[in-house]
C-alpha cells in the first residue's frame, strides 16, 4: 500500500519505511504538497490526530502521523510533547537537536533521579471515518553525555538498562524493534497487515 506520511523531517521517514516495510512510505512534498501542521494538542494523541487529518484532507490517500517526545519525571514530565520545541525562547523558533540535548543536560544538574521514557502516538487515517491509533512507551535513564551516532534527537542522551547502550548505539533493527516509535508503528504495521488479508 502506499501510505503517506505526514512530516517533513526525512529521518522520521527513514524509520518508519523500515518498521512498514511491505509498504510504500511517501512524504507530502511527493506529491507536491508544502505540509506545515502546528501542533497545538495538549496531547499525543492531539497532535498525531491533527496531523494526520489535516494531510489525508488535502491528499484523500491513506496517511500515517505520529506525535512523540521524551519525559522525565523528575522535570515534572517535561520536555513531553514540546520535546521537538525544547529550551526555544521564541514561538516557532527551534534550537539545533544538540543544543536541545545541552539544554536537557543543564536542566538536570544535580539530579539523582534520571529515569525517563519516550512516547509515541501514531495515527493512521484510511477514509474519513476509518482510523486506527497506537500509543507506546520505552522506558530508560538520561546519561550525563551524549553516547553514539545513531538514531536523532535525544537517542544519544537515552540510556536502556536491557541493552547497556544508549538508542543512539542501538542497531537499526534493535532500535525498530523495541522504541516508542517500533513499538506503536508494529500495532499499526499489523493492522495494515491483517486489512490486506480482508
Amino acid at each position: 500500500m502506499k501510505i503517506y506520511l505526514a512530516t517533513n523531517n526525512p529521518h522520521k521517514k527513514e524509520e518508519i519505511s523500515k518498521i512498514f516495510s511491505s509498504h510504500t512510505i511517501l512524504m507530502p512534498r511527493d506529491a507536491g504538497i508544502d505540509f506545515d501542521f502546528e501542533e497545538t494538542g495538549t496531547t499525543y494523541l492531539e497532535n498525531a490526530l491533527g496531523k494526520a487529518i489535516t494531510l489525508f484532507r488535502s491528499l484523500g490517500e491513506p496517511v500515517v502521523a505520529d506525535d512523540s517526545g521524551l519525559s522525565v519525571p523528575a522535570l515534572g514530565g517535561a520536555p513531553g510533547i514540546y520535546s521537538s520545541r525544547y529550551g526555544s525562547e521564541k514561538p516557532g523558533e527551534k534550537l539545533e537537536q544538540s543544543e536541545r540535548n545541552k539544554y536537557l543536560l543543564a536542566k538536570m544538574q544535580g539530579i539523582q533521579d534520571r529515569r525517563a521514557f519516550f512516547v509515541c502516538c501514531m495515527v493512521l487515517v484510511l477514509e474519513d471515518y476509518r482510523i486506527f491509533t497506537a500509543q507506546e512507551t520505552v522506558h530508560g535513564t538520561i546519561i550525563h553525555e551524549p553516547k553514539g551516532s545513531g538514531g536523532f534527537g535525544y537517542d544519544p542522551l537515552f540510556y536502556i538498562e536491557d541493552f547497556g547502550k544508549t538508542v543512539a548505539e542501538l542497531s537499526e533493527g534493535e532500535k525498530n524493534r523495541i522504541s516508542h516509535r517500533g513499538r506503536a508503528g508494529a500495532v499499526i504495521n499489523a493492522i495494515l497487515n491483517n486489512l490486506n488479508k480482508e
